[in-house]
Protein backbone atom coordinates (compact mmCIF):
# COMPACT_ATOMS: atom_id res chain seq x y z
CA UNK A 1 0.00 0.00 0.00
CA UNK A 2 1.32 3.55 -0.59
CA UNK A 3 4.61 2.00 -2.24
CA UNK A 4 5.43 -0.38 0.55
CA UNK A 5 4.69 -3.59 1.61
CA UNK A 6 3.07 -3.96 5.18
CA UNK A 7 1.81 -6.37 7.35
CA UNK A 8 -0.06 -6.59 10.21
CA UNK A 9 2.50 -5.57 12.41
CA UNK A 10 3.84 -2.80 10.06
CA UNK A 11 0.36 -1.49 9.85
CA UNK A 12 0.04 -1.74 13.33
CA UNK A 13 2.76 0.43 14.09
CA UNK A 14 1.73 3.04 11.43
CA UNK A 15 -2.06 3.21 12.35
CA UNK A 16 -3.66 2.55 15.57
CA UNK A 17 -7.11 1.63 13.73
CA UNK A 18 -6.51 -0.47 10.51
CA UNK A 19 -9.49 2.06 9.09
CA UNK A 20 -6.65 4.44 8.09
CA UNK A 21 -5.60 1.96 5.39
CA UNK A 22 -8.78 0.47 4.34
CA UNK A 23 -11.52 -1.49 5.69
CA UNK A 24 -15.32 -2.91 5.75
CA UNK A 25 -17.94 -0.23 7.48
CA UNK A 26 -21.99 -1.43 8.20
CA UNK A 27 -24.13 1.33 7.70
CA UNK A 28 -27.77 2.10 7.26
CA UNK A 29 -29.18 4.56 4.64
CA UNK A 30 -31.80 7.24 5.45
CA UNK A 31 -33.71 8.72 3.04
CA UNK A 32 -35.90 8.27 0.20
CA UNK A 33 -36.49 5.27 -1.38
CA UNK A 34 -33.58 3.53 0.57
CA UNK A 35 -34.33 4.47 3.69
CA UNK A 36 -33.59 1.17 5.78
CA UNK A 37 -31.03 -0.45 3.56
CA UNK A 38 -28.43 -1.73 5.83
CA UNK A 39 -25.08 -1.16 3.31
CA UNK A 40 -21.48 -2.50 3.70
CA UNK A 41 -19.07 0.15 2.47
CA UNK A 42 -15.58 -1.54 1.19
CA UNK A 43 -12.34 0.37 0.65
CA UNK A 44 -9.35 -1.35 -0.28
CA UNK A 45 -7.19 1.68 0.12
CA UNK A 46 -5.90 1.24 -3.78
CA UNK A 47 -9.32 3.53 -4.97
CA UNK A 48 -11.66 0.89 -4.81
CA UNK A 49 -14.38 1.33 -2.77
CA UNK A 50 -18.37 -0.28 -3.10
CA UNK A 51 -21.17 -1.21 -1.42
CA UNK A 52 -22.62 -4.26 -0.59
CA UNK A 53 -26.66 -4.04 -0.30
CA UNK A 54 -27.06 -6.26 2.63
CA UNK A 55 -30.92 -5.94 1.93
CA UNK A 56 -31.03 -5.96 -1.55
CA UNK A 57 -29.64 -10.09 -2.04
CA UNK A 58 -25.87 -8.89 -1.17
CA UNK A 59 -25.75 -7.15 -4.22
CA UNK A 60 -23.25 -4.59 -5.48
CA UNK A 61 -24.75 -0.82 -5.43
CA UNK A 62 -22.20 1.74 -5.91
CA UNK A 63 -19.02 0.81 -7.04
CA UNK A 64 -15.74 3.37 -7.95
CA UNK A 65 -12.19 3.87 -7.88
CA UNK A 66 -9.89 6.54 -7.01
CA UNK A 67 -13.32 8.80 -7.58
CA UNK A 68 -14.52 7.32 -11.24
CA UNK A 69 -17.46 5.43 -11.24
CA UNK A 70 -17.99 2.40 -12.70
CA UNK A 71 -21.09 0.60 -11.18
CA UNK A 72 -24.08 1.80 -12.87
CA UNK A 73 -26.33 4.21 -10.69
CA UNK A 74 -30.36 3.90 -12.15
CA UNK A 75 -32.66 7.10 -11.77
CA UNK A 76 -34.24 3.81 -9.39
CA UNK A 77 -31.95 4.70 -6.67
CA UNK A 78 -31.09 1.49 -4.06
CA UNK A 79 -34.90 0.97 -3.24
CA UNK A 80 -36.01 -0.45 -0.36
CA UNK A 81 -37.08 -4.08 -1.12
CA UNK A 82 -40.41 -3.44 1.03
CA UNK A 83 -41.18 -1.12 -1.39
CA UNK A 84 -40.91 -3.75 -4.36
CA UNK A 85 -44.01 -5.37 -6.08
CA UNK A 86 -43.23 -8.27 -7.76
CA UNK A 87 -46.55 -9.13 -9.24
CA UNK A 88 -47.08 -5.55 -10.77
CA UNK A 89 -46.97 -4.27 -14.39
CA UNK A 90 -47.12 -8.16 -15.97
CA UNK A 91 -43.73 -8.93 -13.86
CA UNK A 92 -42.07 -5.70 -15.34
CA UNK A 93 -41.86 -4.21 -12.16
CA UNK A 94 -38.28 -5.46 -11.55
CA UNK A 95 -37.20 -2.12 -13.71
CA UNK A 96 -38.07 -0.01 -10.63
CA UNK A 97 -35.23 -1.00 -8.01
CA UNK A 98 -32.96 -1.83 -11.35
CA UNK A 99 -29.67 -0.10 -10.31
CA UNK A 100 -25.93 -1.12 -9.12
CA UNK A 101 -23.22 -3.08 -10.32
CA UNK A 102 -24.80 -6.06 -9.66
CA UNK A 103 -28.10 -7.43 -9.65
CA UNK A 104 -28.89 -10.98 -9.16
CA UNK A 105 -31.46 -12.88 -11.46
CA UNK A 106 -32.76 -16.05 -9.66
CA UNK A 107 -33.08 -18.74 -7.87
CA UNK A 108 -35.68 -20.17 -9.97
CA UNK A 109 -36.38 -18.03 -12.44
CA UNK A 110 -34.04 -15.47 -14.90
CA UNK A 111 -34.80 -13.81 -17.96
CA UNK A 112 -38.36 -12.53 -18.99
CA UNK A 113 -41.47 -13.45 -17.36
CA UNK A 114 -44.42 -15.81 -17.83
CA UNK A 115 -46.50 -18.23 -16.48
CA UNK A 116 -44.94 -22.18 -16.28
CA UNK A 117 -45.82 -25.57 -14.74
CA UNK A 118 -46.20 -25.50 -11.24
CA UNK A 119 -47.71 -29.21 -10.50
CA UNK A 120 -44.48 -30.36 -9.13
CA UNK A 121 -44.92 -28.86 -5.90
CA UNK A 122 -47.98 -30.91 -5.12
CA UNK A 123 -50.61 -28.28 -4.17
CA UNK A 124 -53.53 -28.26 -6.26
CA UNK A 125 -54.47 -24.43 -6.22
CA UNK A 126 -50.98 -23.76 -7.56
CA UNK A 127 -51.50 -25.49 -11.14
CA UNK A 128 -49.21 -22.44 -12.33
CA UNK A 129 -46.54 -20.17 -11.35
CA UNK A 130 -45.97 -16.73 -12.86
CA UNK A 131 -42.86 -15.25 -12.74
CA UNK A 132 -41.90 -11.53 -13.61
CA UNK A 133 -38.51 -10.31 -14.77
CA UNK A 134 -35.82 -12.10 -13.95
CA UNK A 135 -37.18 -13.71 -10.51
CA UNK A 136 -37.32 -12.58 -6.77
CA UNK A 137 -33.63 -13.02 -5.23
CA UNK A 138 -32.54 -9.02 -6.02
CA UNK A 139 -35.17 -8.15 -3.31
CA UNK A 140 -34.84 -10.36 -0.77
CA UNK A 141 -32.91 -9.03 2.15
CA UNK A 142 -30.32 -11.31 3.64
CA UNK A 143 -29.29 -12.65 6.65
CA UNK A 144 -26.17 -11.02 7.59
CA UNK A 145 -23.46 -13.54 9.16
CA UNK A 146 -20.37 -11.88 8.85
CA UNK A 147 -18.09 -9.42 8.07
CA UNK A 148 -14.37 -7.84 8.59
CA UNK A 149 -11.24 -7.97 7.74
CA UNK A 150 -8.50 -10.79 8.94
CA UNK A 151 -5.25 -11.10 8.17
CA UNK A 152 -3.68 -14.46 6.44
CA UNK A 153 -0.60 -16.13 5.20
CA UNK A 154 0.09 -16.73 1.59
CA UNK A 155 2.90 -17.80 -0.42
CA UNK A 156 3.53 -14.35 -1.20
CA UNK A 157 3.28 -13.72 2.68
CA UNK A 158 1.01 -12.07 4.78
CA UNK A 159 -2.45 -10.29 2.66
CA UNK A 160 -5.73 -8.85 4.66
CA UNK A 161 -9.04 -9.67 3.10
CA UNK A 162 -11.74 -7.75 4.01
CA UNK A 163 -15.16 -9.71 3.49
CA UNK A 164 -18.85 -10.26 3.95
CA UNK A 165 -21.15 -13.03 4.24
CA UNK A 166 -24.53 -13.80 4.10
CA UNK A 167 -27.63 -15.92 3.31
CA UNK A 168 -30.72 -15.29 1.36
CA UNK A 169 -33.63 -17.53 1.06
CA UNK A 170 -36.00 -17.61 -1.24
CA UNK A 171 -38.64 -19.75 -0.10
CA UNK A 172 -42.84 -20.13 -0.05
CA UNK A 173 -45.15 -23.21 1.66
CA UNK A 174 -46.04 -25.14 -1.22
CA UNK A 175 -43.55 -23.29 -3.74
CA UNK A 176 -40.10 -23.01 -4.44
CA UNK A 177 -37.33 -23.48 -1.55
CA UNK A 178 -33.85 -22.50 -2.21
CA UNK A 179 -30.83 -20.78 -0.04
CA UNK A 180 -28.27 -18.78 -1.75
CA UNK A 181 -25.08 -18.17 0.44
CA UNK A 182 -23.41 -14.97 -0.82
CA UNK A 183 -19.68 -14.40 0.69
CA UNK A 184 -17.55 -11.09 -1.42
CA UNK A 185 -13.79 -10.63 -0.71
CA UNK A 186 -11.36 -8.19 -1.72
CA UNK A 187 -7.65 -7.44 -0.53
CA UNK A 188 -6.66 -4.70 1.44
CA UNK A 189 -4.50 -2.42 -0.95
CA UNK A 190 -6.17 -4.80 -4.11
CA UNK A 191 -8.12 -4.10 -6.76
CA UNK A 192 -9.98 -7.19 -7.38
CA UNK A 193 -13.73 -8.16 -6.21
CA UNK A 194 -14.34 -11.90 -5.79
CA UNK A 195 -18.10 -12.78 -5.44
CA UNK A 196 -18.31 -16.94 -3.91
CA UNK A 197 -21.76 -18.04 -4.50
CA UNK A 198 -23.62 -20.99 -3.78
CA UNK A 199 -27.06 -22.48 -3.95
CA UNK A 200 -28.68 -25.04 -2.19
CA UNK A 201 -31.73 -27.07 -2.31
CA UNK A 202 -32.54 -27.40 1.74
CA UNK A 203 -35.87 -29.26 1.26
CA UNK A 204 -37.04 -32.35 0.21
CA UNK A 205 -38.26 -31.81 -3.29
CA UNK A 206 -36.12 -31.05 -6.85
CA UNK A 207 -36.34 -27.27 -7.46
CA UNK A 208 -36.27 -25.46 -10.35
CA UNK A 209 -32.95 -23.40 -10.37
CA UNK A 210 -31.45 -20.40 -12.67
CA UNK A 211 -29.19 -18.43 -11.75
CA UNK A 212 -28.17 -14.81 -13.89
CA UNK A 213 -25.66 -11.85 -12.91
CA UNK A 214 -27.28 -8.77 -13.96
CA UNK A 215 -23.51 -6.82 -14.40
CA UNK A 216 -24.05 -2.75 -15.03
CA UNK A 217 -21.43 -0.48 -15.97
CA UNK A 218 -22.19 3.73 -16.27
CA UNK A 219 -20.24 6.49 -16.91
CA UNK A 220 -17.28 7.57 -16.75
CA UNK A 221 -16.38 4.00 -17.41
CA UNK A 222 -18.95 4.34 -20.01
CA UNK A 223 -18.59 6.79 -22.40
CA UNK A 224 -18.52 7.26 -26.15
CA UNK A 225 -15.39 5.87 -27.69
CA UNK A 226 -15.06 2.77 -24.86
CA UNK A 227 -14.37 -0.63 -25.96
CA UNK A 228 -16.81 -4.05 -25.72
CA UNK A 229 -13.99 -6.48 -25.11
CA UNK A 230 -14.41 -10.21 -25.00
CA UNK A 231 -13.14 -13.43 -26.54
CA UNK A 232 -16.39 -13.45 -28.76
CA UNK A 233 -16.49 -16.98 -30.66
CA UNK A 234 -20.10 -16.64 -32.52
CA UNK A 235 -23.09 -14.62 -31.96
CA UNK A 236 -25.92 -16.89 -31.52
CA UNK A 237 -28.59 -14.67 -30.77
CA UNK A 238 -29.51 -10.71 -30.89
CA UNK A 239 -32.62 -8.64 -30.33
CA UNK A 240 -34.77 -6.97 -33.36
CA UNK A 241 -33.24 -3.48 -32.69
CA UNK A 242 -29.73 -4.33 -33.80
CA UNK A 243 -30.88 -4.36 -37.52
CA UNK A 244 -32.88 -1.46 -36.81
CA UNK A 245 -30.57 1.35 -34.91
CA UNK A 246 -27.57 -0.31 -37.15
CA UNK A 247 -25.93 0.39 -33.71
CA UNK A 248 -22.42 -1.73 -32.94
CA UNK A 249 -21.78 -3.31 -30.02
CA UNK A 250 -17.80 -3.24 -29.82
CA UNK A 251 -17.19 0.62 -29.74
CA UNK A 252 -19.54 2.58 -27.88
CA UNK A 253 -21.61 6.07 -28.79
CA UNK A 254 -21.97 8.70 -26.79
CA UNK A 255 -26.11 8.39 -25.12
CA UNK A 256 -28.30 8.26 -27.49
CA UNK A 257 -32.03 10.09 -27.18
CA UNK A 258 -34.85 7.27 -27.81
CA UNK A 259 -32.44 4.55 -28.10
CA UNK A 260 -34.43 0.86 -28.28
CA UNK A 261 -31.94 -1.65 -25.82
CA UNK A 262 -29.88 -3.88 -27.57
CA UNK A 263 -29.65 -7.56 -25.97
CA UNK A 264 -26.97 -9.97 -27.69
CA UNK A 265 -26.21 -13.76 -26.61
CA UNK A 266 -22.46 -14.96 -27.21
CA UNK A 267 -20.89 -17.41 -27.21
CA UNK A 268 -17.43 -17.19 -25.83
CA UNK A 269 -14.14 -19.05 -26.29
CA UNK A 270 -12.35 -20.16 -22.92
CA UNK A 271 -8.91 -17.94 -21.75
CA UNK A 272 -6.14 -19.45 -20.28
CA UNK A 273 -7.11 -21.37 -16.91
CA UNK A 274 -10.42 -22.27 -18.45
CA UNK A 275 -11.92 -19.60 -17.45
CA UNK A 276 -14.11 -16.99 -19.53
CA UNK A 277 -14.68 -13.44 -19.44
CA UNK A 278 -15.32 -9.90 -20.96
CA UNK A 279 -14.23 -6.32 -19.80
CA UNK A 280 -15.85 -2.82 -20.59
CA UNK A 281 -12.22 -0.33 -21.48
CA UNK A 282 -12.07 3.90 -21.64
CA UNK A 283 -8.69 4.03 -23.42
CA UNK A 284 -9.16 7.77 -23.13
CA UNK A 285 -9.45 7.74 -19.35
CA UNK A 286 -6.75 4.41 -19.29
CA UNK A 287 -9.32 2.85 -17.16
CA UNK A 288 -11.20 -0.97 -17.52
CA UNK A 289 -13.36 -3.35 -15.64
CA UNK A 290 -13.71 -6.48 -16.67
CA UNK A 291 -15.26 -9.68 -15.01
CA UNK A 292 -14.37 -13.20 -15.22
CA UNK A 293 -16.11 -16.39 -14.45
CA UNK A 294 -16.34 -20.01 -15.01
CA UNK A 295 -18.06 -21.37 -18.02
CA UNK A 296 -19.11 -24.29 -16.43
CA UNK A 297 -20.96 -22.33 -14.10
CA UNK A 298 -22.21 -19.94 -16.60
CA UNK A 299 -22.43 -21.61 -19.82
CA UNK A 300 -24.40 -18.60 -21.56
CA UNK A 301 -23.05 -15.03 -22.10
CA UNK A 302 -25.32 -12.11 -22.84
CA UNK A 303 -24.65 -8.15 -23.75
CA UNK A 304 -26.98 -5.94 -22.67
CA UNK A 305 -26.73 -2.19 -24.32
CA UNK A 306 -28.61 0.54 -22.61
CA UNK A 307 -27.38 3.68 -24.69
CA UNK A 308 -30.62 5.80 -24.16
CA UNK A 309 -29.97 8.93 -22.56
CA UNK A 310 -30.82 9.24 -19.11
CA UNK A 311 -29.86 5.41 -18.71
CA UNK A 312 -26.71 5.27 -19.79
CA UNK A 313 -25.31 1.82 -19.25
CA UNK A 314 -23.87 -1.49 -20.61
CA UNK A 315 -24.60 -5.22 -18.89
CA UNK A 316 -22.56 -7.83 -18.73
CA UNK A 317 -24.64 -11.38 -18.38
CA UNK A 318 -23.23 -14.74 -17.36
CA UNK A 319 -26.05 -17.04 -16.93
CA UNK A 320 -26.82 -20.73 -16.30
CA UNK A 321 -29.76 -20.48 -18.99
CA UNK A 322 -30.03 -18.88 -22.96
CA UNK A 323 -31.92 -16.19 -24.05
CA UNK A 324 -35.08 -17.88 -24.73
CA UNK A 325 -35.56 -18.80 -20.68
CA UNK A 326 -37.52 -20.56 -18.32
CA UNK A 327 -40.58 -21.96 -20.47
CA UNK A 328 -38.10 -23.02 -23.13
CA UNK A 329 -35.42 -24.72 -20.91
CA UNK A 330 -38.60 -26.59 -19.40
CA UNK A 331 -39.25 -27.79 -22.90
CA UNK A 332 -35.63 -28.71 -24.07
CA UNK A 333 -34.38 -30.28 -20.67
CA UNK A 334 -31.83 -28.12 -20.17
CA UNK A 335 -33.38 -26.17 -16.70
CA UNK A 336 -31.65 -27.24 -13.63
CA UNK A 337 -33.23 -29.21 -10.86
CA UNK A 338 -31.66 -29.46 -7.99
CA UNK A 339 -31.83 -32.57 -6.12
CA UNK A 340 -32.85 -32.36 -1.94
CA UNK A 341 -29.50 -31.49 -0.09
CA UNK A 342 -27.94 -30.78 -3.75
CA UNK A 343 -25.96 -27.11 -4.05
CA UNK A 344 -24.25 -25.57 -7.06
CA UNK A 345 -21.44 -22.47 -6.84
CA UNK A 346 -20.81 -20.00 -8.33
CA UNK A 347 -17.37 -18.04 -8.22
CA UNK A 348 -16.36 -14.88 -10.13
CA UNK A 349 -14.27 -11.87 -9.92
CA UNK A 350 -14.06 -8.19 -11.00
CA UNK A 351 -10.86 -6.55 -11.37
CA UNK A 352 -10.05 -2.72 -12.31
CA UNK A 353 -7.41 -1.88 -14.30
CA UNK A 354 -5.67 1.51 -14.65
CA UNK A 355 -3.00 2.42 -17.43
CA UNK A 356 -1.77 1.66 -21.03
CA UNK A 357 0.46 -1.29 -19.83
CA UNK A 358 -2.38 -2.95 -17.82
CA UNK A 359 -5.53 -2.27 -20.21
CA UNK A 360 -2.85 -3.55 -23.14
CA UNK A 361 -2.43 -6.90 -21.06
CA UNK A 362 -6.46 -7.00 -20.74
CA UNK A 363 -6.93 -7.00 -24.28
CA UNK A 364 -4.20 -9.54 -24.56
CA UNK A 365 -5.83 -12.25 -22.48
CA UNK A 366 -9.39 -11.63 -23.40
CA UNK A 367 -8.85 -11.34 -27.52
CA UNK A 368 -5.70 -13.55 -27.89
CA UNK A 369 -4.29 -14.63 -31.29
CA UNK A 370 -6.82 -17.30 -32.77
CA UNK A 371 -4.95 -20.33 -35.28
Amino acid sequence: MHGRELGARDLAARAGDIAAAGGVRLVTLADGAERGIRALEFRTGSGLAFDVLVDRCMDIGAAEHSGRAFGWRSRTGFRHPGLHEHGDEDGLSWLRSFSGLTVTGGLDHTLFGGEVDATGYRYPPRATVRHGLHGRVANLPARLTGYGERWEDGATGERCVLWAEGQVRQAAVFAENLSLTRRIEADLGGDEIRLIDTVVNPGFEPMPHMFLYHVNLGWPLLDEGSRFVAPVAETVWESGSVAEQGVGHRTLPAPLPGFTEQVYEHRLHALPGGRTGAAVVNDRLGFAVSLEWSPSAFPCFFQWLNLRAGDYAVGLEPSTHHVAGDAAARADDSMIWLAPGESRSYRSAFRVHRGAESIAALDARLEPPRV
